[in-house]
C-alpha cells in the first residue's frame, strides 16, 4: 500500500475527522481532530493492511510567529509512525490551542509514547491526558517555563540547582 492509498483508506473510515491530508514531497500527512485523535492511531496500528508498529516520533511545533498562522492554534503535536513490515511511513498531526493545551496520551498503544510525551511537556508545556508517569524528563524540576516554545525569552536566568547533600 502506498502513501496515497493509507491516506485514502484513513479518509474513508474517519471522513470528517481528518481535517485534512496531504503529500507534500513524499511525505503522507494526516491532520485529525484532537477528539479522533486515538481512533486514529490505533486503527494505524491494528489495521492488518497499515500496521503501524512503530511509533518513530513524537514532537511537537510552536508556529506563534509563522507567517499565515496566526490566527489557527498555536501549536501541532507531530506522531510519525512507521510499517516495518509493510516499510511505509505516515505523519498523523493534531492541532492544540495555548489555551487548551492537551492531547490524549499514546502511551498505552506505544510505551514508547511515555517519554517521547514527557520531552513534549518539558519543552513546549503541552499536556497529555492520562499520561502514567507527567513530570519533566530533560530538565530540572525547578527550571521555569519550557524552552522550546517561541516566546521564551533567550536570555532567561534559571535558578542554579546543586547537588542534594
Amino acid at each position: 500500500m502506498d502513501g496515497e492509498a493509507i491516506l485514502g483508506a484513513l479518509r474513508a473510515r474517519f471522513g470528517g475527522a481528518l481535517a485534512e491530508t496531504h503529500a507534500h514531497r513524499g511525505d503522507h500527512t494526516a491532520l485529525v481532530e484532537r477528539g479522533a485523535l486515538l481512533d486514529v492511531l490505533r486503527h494505524c496500528r491494528d489495521d492488518g493492511a497499515l500496521g503501524f508498529d512503530m511509533l518513530a516520533d513524537l514532537t511537537a511545533v510552536d508556529y506563534s510567529k509563522f507567517p499565515g498562522r496566526e490566527d489557527g492554534p498555536r501549536f501541532e503535536v507531530v506522531y510519525h509512525l512507521l510499517s516495518v513490515p509493510h516499510n511505509h511511513r505516515l505523519r498523523v498531526k493534531v492541532r492544540v490551542s495555548e489555551d487548551d493545551p492537551v492531547v490524549p496520551t499514546a502511551s498505552g498503544l506505544w510505551p514508547i509514547a511515555d517519554w517521547f510525551e514527557r520531552e513534549v511537556w518539558d519543552m513546549f508545556g503541552l499536556r497529555f491526558a492520562g499520561h502514567p508517569n507527567p513530570k519533566r524528563l530533560l530538565l530540572y524540576e525547578e527550571f521555569v517555563g519550557h524552552p522550546l516554545r517561541k516566546d521564551y525569552p533567550i536570555n532567561r536566568r534559571q535558578p542554579l540547582i546543586g547537588p542534594k547533600i
